[in-house]
């Protein structure tokens, strides 16, 4: 079924309102990334639209003095004049078409640039989210920012904020110009665009609620889609294909009768408008004229009467008037779609980051001839946590891999508490086991480890420090993890071992390889160690994965190991393999282990047994058959885990 995520955005979901200031600070965003080119492209599209609306005086100016010749009789000077005019306007509009050609390539740059930097931008974010973030939003719907939101900004800032800008610059020049000429006519105009604003203002209204619907709708379709094709092999099996149909059906209607209600209204925006425009230029040229027959004065700042001079080119503008209205009405859908997308990329972007309030380093040390570790930058395979005090001072701590838990409660939400009272502790080269059914807490405790969550109360100290206090990047590199679901990455398979410690050479990566027993196998793929894995290593079987993540994991040689159900998915004859890897690997370190194949524990120096997020049994696998408990139970099949 389709996943059912907390959306960022609930009020652009519901669609009760459009969003404020989205516009003022997807501008601001715009100054930010080209602070000198945007202002020059502005320069550019106010000298454009202000040559687009001129033609009018230059065709008074000529009608007036043909006028005044036909009157006075004197046709010698009108040849003359009218070419000065139209050379002035010959040069304004050459102006004005260089200033339109650099804008629109501008407009390119800037367009496609501030895409680019605006996916950048929320990347990054997105890389310091905490995991709860992508644990609670669909990635089939972080994705659509990427791709569907950010292609609503390219026709926004490419198309429809230039044009709004050129149309409204048209507006108040022409407005200026009508005032100047007739106040009386200037009115009637005035009254017709209240007209068009009070009709359009509630068709957009109502269009607009829809097109923020259906942002949010695609995003979710995109959530199902990804949903669906990750699991085909599922849906095959148990011949869902037509519930996963219909499902899709349900999904693919809400995007309809979103989009269609949208554009029904938005498509009746324009004739409407053309038509109230249209009236209001025959009540012009109807008005123009009876004021041309009758002694009514003239009310203007040129302090000019009434004649065809003024009255033709009026009429003009009139027309002008409306088709730049017609042109800011044409671009709103695109701009309620795009403010829409601007919308949800500002709520990821406005997502708070992982907070690391940790001052506690990891730093290359060496051994002084006292015992005292001090640090150094040469790499020595000597680790030292680095911790500064108040005072000034600053300590090393040799980094060996004891993780302790002391009363420790945690829930991922305030409601519900997952973990109760946790003490357990790990020293240095101990494997410590944890068994349970589903849910009662393994994974959990192992995501406190690394702090992918920051648990409510209680302390978890690593070689004698509290975690909180040390920066989240090296405690983390400080561990190695082996999931139970592999994600490998489009890449070779050199390149995917050597994702768990990019300092290392090619041989320490075979080297590694060969440790958990995934030479052989590599090097009867097609390349070798350049073999090129694709869609998450599509082309290898589920074992095949699973060694390379545990490669993965040995080349970072990390103090610290975590397994997390890391031979689940791998054949007996595999897992013997693995196992004895993996038990390599393990030497000499600090390992967490959670496994539902008893068998893989059996040697653990300490086994949890944990039942809703309590540790009810704990102790060697020998003393725990002796208690005939739980673990008993499970051991000897009477018990099943879930």
């Amino acid at each position: 079924m389709a996943e059912n995520k907390t959306s960022p955005t609930p009020k652009t979901a519901r669609g009760q309102r459009a969003p404020k200031g989205v516009l003022r600070r997807l501008l601001r965003t715009l100054f930010g990334f080209y602070p000198v080119l945007l202002p020059i492209t502005m320069v550019c599209i106010l000298i454009n639209a202000i040559v687009s609306s001129i033609p009018a005086v230059f065709m008074q100016n000529v009608i007036a003095v043909v006028d005044e010749s036909y009157k006075s009789g004197d046709w010698e000077s009108v040849a003359g004049r009218i070419l000065s005019y139209v050379i002035i306007l010959v040069v304004m509009y050459i102006i004005s078409l260089v200033a339109g050609a650099f804008y629109t390539q501008m407009m390119a740059i800037i367009t496609q640039g501030s895409l680019k930097k605006m996916r950048e931008k929320m990347f990054s974010h997105m890389q310091n989210l905490p995991i709860k973030y992508f644990d609670t939003n669909g990635h089939g719907d972080i994705m659509s920012y990427y791709t569907n939101d950010v292609d609503t900004l390219r026709q926004l800032i490419s198309q429809s904020l230039p044009q709004i800008t050129i149309s409204g610059i048209t507006l108040l020049v022409v407005f200026c110009i009508m005032i100047y000429y007739s106040v009386i006519l200037a009115l009637l105009v005035v009254a017709g665009v209240i007209c068009r604003v009070l009709a359009a203002r509630g068709i957009t209204n109502r269009s607009s609620k829809y097109f923020l619907r259906q942002q949010v709708t695609i995003a979710k379709a995109e959530a199902f889609m990804e949903e669906m094709m990750t699991g085909q092999r599922v849906i095959k099996v148990f011949c869902h294909e037509d519930g996963a149909k219909a499902d899709f059906d349900k999904v693919n209607d809400e995007i309809f009768f979103n989009a269609r209600n949208g554009n029904r209204f938005a498509n009746i925006l324009m004739p409407l408008l053309g038509n109230i425009g249209n009236v209001m230029y025959v009540v012009v040229a109807l008005v123009g004229g009876a004021l041309l027959l009758t002694d009514v004065p003239n009310i203007s700042i040129s302090g000019m009467a009434f004649s065809i001079s003024i009255v033709v080119p009026f009429l003009n503008m009139t027309k002008q008037f409306a088709g730049s209205i017609g042109q800011v009405s044409n671009q709103i859908n695109m701009v309620i779609m795009g403010l829409a997308g601007a919308h949800r990329i500002f709520a990821l972007l406005d997502e708070q980051p992982e907070t690391d309030e940790g001052y506690v380093t990891l730093v290359n040390a060496k051994e002084n001839a006292d015992g005292s570790l001090s640090e150094c930058e040469e790499r020595t395979n000597v680790w030292a946590w680095k911790h500064p005090h108040h005072d000034g001072t600053v300590t090393y701590t040799r980094l060996e891999g004891d993780v302790r838990f002391f009363d420790v409660d945690f829930g991922y939400t305030p409601e519900k508490t997952v973990l109760h009272n946790i003490s357990l502790y790990a020293k240095p080269g101990q494997k410590v086991a944890f068994v349970g059914s589903t849910g009662a807490g393994k994974t959990t405790i192992t995501n406190l480890i690394n702090r992918f969550y920051d648990i409510e109360d209680g302390k978890i100290r690593y070689d004698g420090i509290n975690i909180n206090k040390i920066k989240k990047s090296y405690l983390r590199k400080s561990l190695g993890i082996v999931l139970q679901d592999t994600n490998l990455f489009t890449g070779t398979v050199m390149e995917n071992i050597r994702y768990g410690n990019l300092d290392a050479c090619d041989e320490e990566c075979v080297a590694a390889a060969e440790l958990v027993g995934a030479d052989d196998f590599i090097r009867r793929l097609p390349d070798g160690y350049s073999t090129m894995l694709t869609g998450n290593g599509a082309n290898l079987s589920q074992g095949q994965r699973q060694l390379l993540a545990i490669a993965r994991a040995a080349v970072a040689d990390p103090p610290v190991m975590i397994m997390d159900e890391a031979t689940s998915s791998i054949d007996t004859r595999t897992e013997a393999i693995v196992q004895r890897g993996m038990d390599a690997l393990m030497s000499g370190r600090t390992v967490f282990v959670i496994a539902h194949r008893l068998s893989t524990v059996r040697n653990a120096d300490a086994i949890m047994v944990l039942d809703h997020g309590r540790i009810i049994e704990r102790g060697t696998h020998e003393d725990l058959l002796k208690l005939k408990g739980t673990y008993y139970q499970l051991y000897t099949g009477a018990l099943e885990l879930d």
